[in-house]
C-alpha cells in the first residue's frame, strides 16, 4: 500500500507540473512571443474606419453583387458566413465546377466590361476557407477602371489604393503578392466620405 501511495503521490506532483508548464507557462510564452513578433495579427488584425473598429483584414468582407464602388473578393463556396468555413469539394474534373466557372466568367466580364479570356482564375474559383480576403493584382487591376468610375476618383488614385493594399512575398520567397479585398475597401470608403 506505501508503494501505492507514492506513486499517487508522484502522478498527482506530475499532473502540477505538467499543469503549471503546459497550461499556464506555455500559453503565457506563447501569446507574449505573438505581441512581439506579429501584434496586429495575434489580435486580430482589426481596421479602423473613422476611428472605430470596421472589420478583421483576415477575414473576407462580403460585397452586395450591384455595389459597383468596391471591389469584389474570389467568389466564396460558404456565401462569405464568418461562422463556418469550407471549399466546395468539386475537383477540378467535376463539370459542376467547369460550369459554375464558366458562367462567373462570362457574368465578371460583363460586369468589368473585358473578354472573358482577360478574367483571371482566382476570379471564378473560391478559396480554401471560403473566407480569403486576398485577390490577385491581375484581378484588382481588372476592377480598377470600374471602380474609379463608380466612385468619381482617378484612376492613379483607385491604383495608389491597390498598390497599399497589395502584400509582397515574404523575404522575396514565400507566397505571392495578394491585394487585401477588406482593407482595400475600406480605404475607398474612407475617401468617400
Amino acid at each position: 500500500m506505501n508503494v501505492y501511495l507514492r506513486q499517487l503521490a508522484t502522478s498527482f506532483r506530475f499532473l502540477a507540473v505538467a499543469t503549471l508548464v503546459l497550461g499556464v507557462l506555455y500559453p503565457l510564452v506563447m501569446f507574449g512571443v505573438g505581441q512581439v513578433i506579429g501584434s496586429p495579427e495575434a489580435n486580430g488584425s482589426i481596421a479602423q474606419l473613422d476611428g472605430a473598429p470596421a472589420a478583421s483584414t483576415l477575414i473576407v468582407q462580403p460585397v452586395p453583387e450591384k455595389e459597383n464602388r468596391l471591389f469584389f473578393p474570389r467568389p466564396s463556396a460558404v456565401k462569405w458566413d464568418s461562422t463556418t468555413s469550407g471549399a466546395s469539394n468539386l475537383g477540378p474534373s467535376d463539370p459542376a465546377l467547369a460550369k459554375a466557372e464558366s458562367s462567373a466568367r462570362a457574368a465578371i466580364a460583363a460586369r468589368e466590361d473585358v473578354p472573358a479570356s482577360a478574367v483571371p482564375l482566382d476570379a471564378v474559383t473560391a478559396s480554401a476557407s471560403g473566407l480569403d480576403p486576398d485577390i490577385s493584382p491581375a484581378y484588382a487591376q481588372l476592377q480598377v477602371p470600374r471602380v474609379a468610375k463608380a466612385t468619381g476618383l482617378s484612376v492613379d488614385e483607385v491604383q495608389h489604393l491597390v498598390t497599399d493594399a497589395t502584400t509582397n512575398q515574404v523575404l522575396g520567397l514565400l507566397g505571392q503578392p495578394a491585394v487585401n479585398t477588406t482593407k482595400l475597401n475600406l480605404a475607398i470608403a474612407a475617401r468617400l466620405k
